[in-house]
Order: C-alpha cells, then structure tokens, then sequence
C-alpha cells in the first residue's frame, strides 16, 4: 500500500523524493528504508520506487 501510494504522488505530484516527504513532514530515510526492506529502491531517473 505504501509502495503505491508513494509511487501515484511521485508520479502526480512531485518532481523528486525529497519534494515528497518535505511536503509530507516525513524522513526520506525513513520511506527509504522501509521500502528497501520491502525490496524496492528509488530510481531517481524514473522517480519512482522499483523492485530489486
């Protein structure tokens, strides 16, 4: 769910990762580190979270 939902605002709303979570008063290691665990990385050339 999360996953989505990070990836639907990366893609509607935000140019970058960082933009995300300013807005969302959230830690961009936190996002991170929760979804790597989850087995995704952050591609900044497509700005969007993707599979190992």
């Amino acid at each position: 769910m999360l996953l989505s939902m990070v990836n639907m605002k990366l893609r509607d709303r935000y140019s970058n990762l960082e933009d995300l979570c300013d807005d969302l008063d959230e830690s961009v290691s936190e996002i991170s580190d929760i979804l790597d665990r989850a087995g995704y990385r952050y591609d900044e050339s497509s700005n969007q979270f993707k599979g190992k």
